[in-house]
């Protein structure tokens, strides 16, 4: 801004100011301009005041041009100041927008209705306009402006867009790099060129600042790789000749690559080095890993914080050897003062009770502080699925060796309705529902009830439990139930009630035992299966039954997050006895291994397997229906429901009305006393914000007669799917395909199931 006085100023200089007068404003009122100045009437007018009071009147944002001038007066002058008022935007347009919405343009506009008009603000407009466009891939965008009066002061400004084509990255080039291919570099990049599914996933698009983040990716590669000294130049992004896409170059000078060289500590040692080095991942003579480093500083950092060292400083200190491309590292320990922790506060539960949030912490009022604890704590919340997020963290206590932990939680909704269909040949069509409430009375009580109707099924349950029972350690709870179903060669109707209680040993181990009590009913025997009777290749089903049994299982679950798992592994082992009552009298025991093994990517390799045997006890034969049989999306997907067993393909006679005799082929599924099966599955993200999930799979298993055929024979399938965390709950939606389906048996074609409730 420079300010320029008229001549008439230096005739004045020095004279009196008998009136200061403002003119030209039409919004402002000359009171609030005469407020901002520093001349009063009654002082001497100097041209270096006056240029300040203008200067000030500048400051207030709305004037685009101000003058000043004197008016000779009786015993002075009269100093007048005259303004021209910057126009008001009264009205925005944008003009041209065809791939983006309106809506979302306008939203980056810096220029708004009803504010003073700013070509700085029409700039930065115009700027941001086209980062929206360059972020969604149209490079080519521009963006022209237009403002037209309305009035003396009202303006509209027009934004007149023209989109262009969308122009996609098509190679990112690298110069410089050999010790990894470019392909390995790409796949550390958000980046990426652009494929036939770019439309869905929006591979190729540029975006300056993700770029920008992606040299820090491709320079962390290389310093987790021992490339200390590596340095990753600025991408150069060139439009090609015809404008049809981007092709970026990086440049990259990589260094020497460096290897962990002696590894020390020094100052404040609460255990001895040897101790110390076989917490760490590092090791003398790997390469030399900056994130691996980052990660044993925490650890060290843990080993001090879980014994009240809260402020404990764990500095690593480098020194490095160039002739051997050596690092060595000594790691300074300062352990600090001790800690407390003197009040825990908790917030944000409107429904849960606070207690139920108190019994999951790990750490105690008046303990000392556990970084460990913390994490734990903060762990048991999240799994408890309550809660969208939980934040722990520590103010100053009562005292300099004192801290308070403050524990906030964000709610969520706890009641769902689960919903789920299927159709095979063995079920027919299947609907299924459930209401539960996890979280009943923000007690952390969870009940359930539901229900599912189908064609050949229909089963009705209703039940409670206390994880927490008396506020003790102890679960305790019960469910009431009735199932019917229709299976290939009879019906099993089943009534019955159970009771459950567990204790957990630790926070990684669990026990649980059930009594249930059942009465059943088998009946509509198949013609198949009473030639199979009669011929003696199976054994005839009780009509009526009753169970009385108790059910013992121990658990190991070091999973991080247990309704998701991407590492750590479930391990349990169960054993059913029937024989405290009632008719049936049998042995059952399964073992279930699941481990979770995270990849890159955000992807996760999970293996399961399940063995199970049953055995009759008191020398009474084991029902049909209580025997083991495979199949179907929870065990091997590709094959129908119950029908990966033991079988016997009988040619059963038909007689017509007339006489006329038919031999018709049928199999029956006599199932099996022992069973295993074996799933593999390789989860990738899609839509990683929407929770969606792709997943590969394979599976393998087969339930034998006999526990010395275990591993005899194999099943197997392979398939891919989808699954998403959706509202109603977690969906599978899986298609299987069999590898080696039996003849006359299985079909080879593929098979689809989709479900809505938990995962196994």
């Amino acid at each position: 801004m420079m300010v320029v006085l008229p001549a008439g100023f230096t005739r004045a200089e020095g004279e009196k100011i008998t009136e200061i007068q403002v003119k030209g404003n039409r919004r402002i009122e000359a009171a609030a301009i005469l407020n901002a100045i520093r001349l009063k009437a009654g002082d001497l007018l100097y041209a270096d005041k006056v240029d300040a009071d203008i200067r000030a009147i500048y400051k207030l944002g709305q004037f685009q041009n101000i003058t000043a001038e004197t008016v000779p007066a009786d015993k002075g002058v009269v100093l007048v100041y005259r303004i021209v008022e910057k126009g008001i935007v009264r009205d925005v347009k944008i003009e041209g927008t065809k791939e983006l919405t309106v809506e979302k343009v306008r939203d980056v506009l810096e220029v708004k209705p009803n504010t003073v008009y700013s070509p700085k603000d029409v700039a930065g407009s115009v700027k941001k306009i086209r980062k929206l466009y360059a972020d969604e891939g149209y490079y080519l965008a521009e963006v022209e402006t237009q403002t037209d009066k309305r009035g003396e002061t009202d303006v509209r400004v027009v934004f007149k867009i023209t989109e262009g084509k969308k122009v996609l990255i098509k190679n990112i080039a690298f110069e410089g790099n050999r010790a990894f291919s470019p392909r390995q570099l790409k796949k550390v990049m958000e980046t990426g060129e652009k494929w036939m599914l770019s439309w869905l996933t929006g591979a190729g698009t540029y975006k300056e600042d993700v770029l920008k983040n992606d040299v820090n990716l491709i320079a962390d590669l290389y310093f987790n790789n021992g490339y200390i000294n590596v340095k990753v130049g600025e991408p150069k992004v060139e439009l090609l000749p015809d404008k049809s896409a981007l092709v970026v170059t990086i440049g990259i000078t990589e260094g020497e690559q460096f290897k962990t060289g002696t590894i020390g500590f020094k100052g404040d040692l609460l255990e001895k080095e040897t101790e110390l080095a076989a917490k760490m991942k590092l090791k003398t003579g790997d390469v030399f890993s900056r994130a691996l480093l980052r990660n044993d500083v925490f650890a060290l950092t843990d080993v001090y914080a879980d014994k009240g060292y809260a402020f404990a400083n764990v500095t690593p200190q480098t020194r490095l050897n160039p002739e051997s491309k050596t690092i060595d590292l000594v790691f300074d320990m300062e352990k600090g003062e001790q800690v407390y922790i003197d009040r825990i506060n908790v917030s944000g539960n409107t429904k849960t009770r606070d207690k139920v949030v108190r019994r999951e912490l790990r750490v105690t009022e008046g303990a000392l502080y556990s970084s460990t604890g913390i994490k734990r704590s903060k762990a048991n919340l999240m799994n408890l699925g309550y809660f969208e997020e939980a934040t722990i963290s520590t103010a100053k206590g009562s005292g300099d060796n004192k801290l308070t932990m403050n524990v906030d939680v964000k709610e969520k909704a706890t009641g769902t309705f689960s919903v789920g269909a299927g159709y095979s040949s063995l079920d027919g069509f299947i609907g299924q529902g459930s209401v539960q409430q996890a979280n009943f009375l923000g007690l952390g009580l969870k009940a359930n009830l539901s229900a599912s109707i189908g064609g050949k099924s229909q089963t009705y349950n209703v039940g409670i439990t206390d994880p927490y029972f008396l506020d003790s350690k102890w679960t305790f709870g019960g469910d009431v139930y009735r199932s019917e179903r229709d299976y290939v060669d009879f019906s099993r109707r089943v009534t019955g009630f159970d009771l459950k209680g567990g204790y957990p040993l630790t926070d990684n181990v669990s026990t649980f035992m059930i009594y249930k009590y059942e009465d059943k009913k088998v009946y509509d025997q198949s013609m198949a299966l009473k030639d199979s009777i009669a011929r003696g290749l199976t054994t005839a089903p009780e009509t009526t039954s009753t169970t009385s049994s108790v059910t013992a299982s121990i658990t190991r679950n070091t999973t991080d997050y247990r309704l998701d798992p991407s590492s750590g592994m479930v391990n349990t082992l169960s054993a059913e006895f029937a024989g405290l009552g009632g008719t049936n009298r049998y042995a059952r025991y399964v073992t279930e291994n699941s481990l979770f093994i995270p990849a890159k990517w955000g992807t996760v390799l999970s293996l399961r397997g399940t063995v199970g045997h049953i055995q009759a006890v008191g020398g009474k034969t084991i029902s049909i229906d209580e025997l083991f049989y495979l199949g179907g999306i929870n065990t091997i997907r590709g094959y129908n429901g119950r029908t990966v067993s033991p079988y016997v393909a009988n040619n059963v006679v038909n007689t017509d009305i007339n006489g006329i005799s038919s031999i018709t082929p049928v199999i029956t599924y006599v199932g099996g006393d022992t069973e295993t099966f074996f799933n593999v599955d390789y989860s990738f993200p899609l839509l990683k914000d929407a929770g969606l999930k792709g997943v590969l799979f394979f599976d393998a298993g087969y339930a034998y007669d006999g526990i010395d055929k275990l591993f005899s024979r194999f099943q197997t399938s392979y398939g891919l799917g989808v699954r998403w965390f959706s509202p109603l709950g977690p969906l599978r939606l899986e298609y299987g395909i069999p590898i080696n389906p039996r003849t006359g048996v299985d079909k080879a074609s593929g098979r689809l199931e989709f479900s809505i409730g938990s995962f196994f």
